[in-house]
Parts: structure tokens; sequence; C-alpha cells
């Protein structure tokens, strides 16, 4: 962090590095930007594009950036030295909720048709259905299992992606392949045939779609209602000797997040996306999923899900802890944590509610009763959750223990007894 120049008042705006993926949501780093609710807080934004989240990975940990646009579960794994991880990370804010969806060639659109025409036009949870009798089919006919692309091993890509398959009855470990490609390269990987389908973030979708090899099968709302997707990402130790800067980026984005949900502004957020500096990708295509508008190809119906991705509503911004602890359990499950720890602790380290609630305290940004919050009980949303699964983050191991597909790796007793 560097102080500059101030041209409209003489004083010194703290300048801060920010790394980034082109992808929709990383739209509140570039609105903040673009639009000056940076420089309103005192701060000036410094914004690097990036092509893979190992990169941002990297340079937010060697101090190469001060914050970052971050995946919501690469600031556990780093506090749990994961995936090379040498920093704690924490997230002060969540950037967006939803977001994601899982797209399939159109060879494999058709196959699954064949086999499962009612699931495969049904579309979200019932899509996996039509995708598990092509496996099947493929297994009995001696042919190579399917692969799917992911952005990075801890990614609500992965684990959604894990999860819907698994609840078909596919074993995401032995029944297909799972492959890393970049959020940039996703849509290209499918149009050479690399792979039979994905699991990423907006625009990449909608641009398969729009080049005419992809079906978007599922939505990330289609899921689980209101998921965690991305958040900020700053080191433990930078955000302990800044405090009061983490509060002012804290409103920045917020105030963003909340112009970025004014319908009005969609399209002004769709152009300034489109730079090649930012996303890159044409207006038009960006503006599918900033307006809920979801052309899933295929001669699919065209639906308006004004939940695509969410960025300020509905408490958008809240660092859940209850999200954490779900993504502990993904973590847990699929084999990339053995040693047992305590959930709750470590959300309650990583997920910083109380940084949040700092910044935030006096404004009129609304503030949740709790830290946390059961998924799939509300009424008002049946099947939110992943079909009409729920959770408790006070049962999480329960939770964990029932699913039926895992990885039988970690012991869950153990893990029981540190979190008794």
């Amino acid at each position: 962090m560097t102080a500059t120049a101030n041209d409209r008042g003489g004083s010194k705006l703290r300048e801060v590095t920010a790394g980034f993926i082109p992808l929709v949501d990383c739209a509140p780093l570039v609105i903040a930007s673009e639009l000056g609710f940076d420089r309103q807080n005192g701060l000036s934004l410094v914004l690097h594009r990036e092509v893979s989240w190992a990169n941002i990975r990297d340079k937010l940990e060697i101090g190469a950036f001060d914050c970052a646009h971050m995946l919501a579960p690469m600031p556990i794994a780093a506090q749990l030295g994961l995936g090379r991880a040498t920093e704690p990370i924490i997230a002060p804010m969540a950037l967006s909720l939803n977001g994601n969806a899982i797209t399939v060639s159109l060879p494999l659109y058709s196959a699954m048709l064949e086999h499962d025409a009612i699931a495969t036009r049904a579309g979200g949870m019932a899509a996996a259905k039509a995708v598990a009798a092509v496996v099947r089919s493929r297994q009995t006919a001696g042919l190579e299992p399917l692969t799917f692309g992911m952005v990075y091993p801890f990614s609500c890509h992965n684990y959604d992606l894990r999860y819907w398959l698994a609840a078909a009855g596919v074993d995401p470990d032995n029944d297909v392949n799972l492959v890393v490609v970049p959020p940039p390269l996703i849509a290209d990987t499918l149009k050479a045939g690399r792979i039979d389908g994905f699991c990423v973030g907006q625009p990449w979708n909608s641009v398969a779609v729009e080049q005419g090899n992809g079906v978007i099968v599922a939505t990330k709302s289609e899921l689980w209602a209101r998921s965690p997707e991305k958040v900020l990402g700053v080191r433990e130790a930078w955000a302990e000797r800044n405090r009061s800067l983490v509060a002012d980026l804290v409103r920045t984005l917020a105030a963003a997040g909340r112009w970025l949900d004014e319908p009005a502004n969609r399209g002004e957020a769709a152009r300034i996306l489109s730079q090649p500096q930012y996303v890159g990708v044409a207006a038009d295509i960006l503006l599918r999923p900033l307006s809920g508008e979801l052309i899933r190809g295929g001669e699919q119906r065209q639906d308006r899900d004004p939940d695509l991705v969410v960025f300020h509503r509905g408490f958008a911004n809240f660092p859940w802890h209850s999200h954490a602890v779900w993504l502990m359990t993904q973590m847990i499950r699929w084999g990339q944590i053995r040693e047992p720890f305590d959930l709750s602790a470590l959300a309650q380290r990583v997920f910083r509610t109380d940084l949040y609630r700092e910044a935030v305290a006096g404004s009129d940004v609304p503030l949740p009763p709790s830290d946390s919050k059961r998924e799939g009980v509300a009424a008002s949303e049946p099947g939110a959750f992943f079909g009409g699964d729920t959770f408790d983050p006070e049962a999480a191991l329960a939770y964990l223990n029932a699913l039926g597909i895992r990885n039988s790796g970690a012991d869950l007793e153990a893990f029981a007894s540190v979190n008794s």
C-alpha cells in the first residue's frame, strides 16, 4: 500500500493493489475503481487482471497484492496450509453469491437427452440423473470416463460439481475425471473436445453457449439458493496492521455491490466489464447474468432468474461463519483435509464477521442478527439447498456422515472428538 495524490482535494489517497480473475463477479472491484467508490473512502484501487486462481494465491501471499477477488474456500485452505499455501488469509467480506453454472458439450447433452430427456430438460439437480445414466452406459460399453473441468481444487465450483454428481450416484473420484482449467480458457477447452463439461463462473458458460459448443444444464442458484462464491481475501497480518484501511475497503466494495444490484445500472456495468483490461467479453453476453437472463442453449427454455449473481442484497456481503463451516465439510468429504481441527474456531478466524460488522456499523447497510444460519429450511424455498437437503452448522459432522458418497480418508470420529 502506498499513498497517492488526491486530485480532488490535495489529501493523500491510500493505494491498494488488488488482483482479480476475468469473471462477472469481479465487478465490485472494477466498479469501485471505475466509478470512484474507492476515492470516496480515501482509497485508490489499482487492479491487476490474472488468468488463474493459483496466480491470485501466490501474488497475495508474497505481498504483490494487498487484497484479491478470491474463491470462498481459498482463505480456509490457506489457514490450513493446503495447496502450497504459506500465509494465513482472511475474508472480511463476501463479494458475491451464486454466479456459477454447469455446462456440458453438445455431444454429452445429446447423450443425456437420449438416456433421460425428462431429467435433462428439467435442469438443476435433476439433470445430474441424466449424466449418471450416461456414465453407467459408458462404463458398460467400456468407454473412457467423462471428463469435467473446474477452476481450482479449493473452489465452490469443485464442490458444487461434486455434490451435483454424487447426489445422482456418480462418484466424482472414480466414475469421471475432474481436471483444473483456468476460467478464461475453459470454454475453448470444451470447444476443443478436451473436456465434456465444466463448472465455472459467468460469463464463460454463456460464452460456450454463444459459440454453439455448450448447453447450461444447472445454475448455482438452482443447486443452492444464495450460496457462497467469491470473497475479498487479505493477508491476516496485513489486516491486523491496517484495520481502518480494511474497514474503508469493505465500505467501498459494499457500496459498489449495492450499485451493481440496481437493475438500472446493469447495462453500464456490462459496458465497463467488457473492456479488455477487465473481462474482455462482449457487453451483451455479460449483461445476461447481470440482468438475470439465462440462455441455456440446446433448444432449452430461456429463463429469468434475478439471483444468477447477487452482489449486495440479502446480506450478500456478510461473511457467514456457516458458509465457512459448510465449505470445510466438503474439504473433509473429498479428502482434502484429514487431520481433525475445530471447525467453528477456524470459521471465526477466517470469515471475519467482526471486521465486517465494525466496517458498516452506523451505516444503512443491514446486518443479520447472527453470524451463522441453517440452509434449506425456509418454507418459502423448498429444495433450495441441493434438491431438498438441509444443513445445520451446529451439526456439521452429522450432516457430513450422512452423505452417501465421500472419501473414506478422514476419521470422522476424531473430528467429532475435537468438535464436541
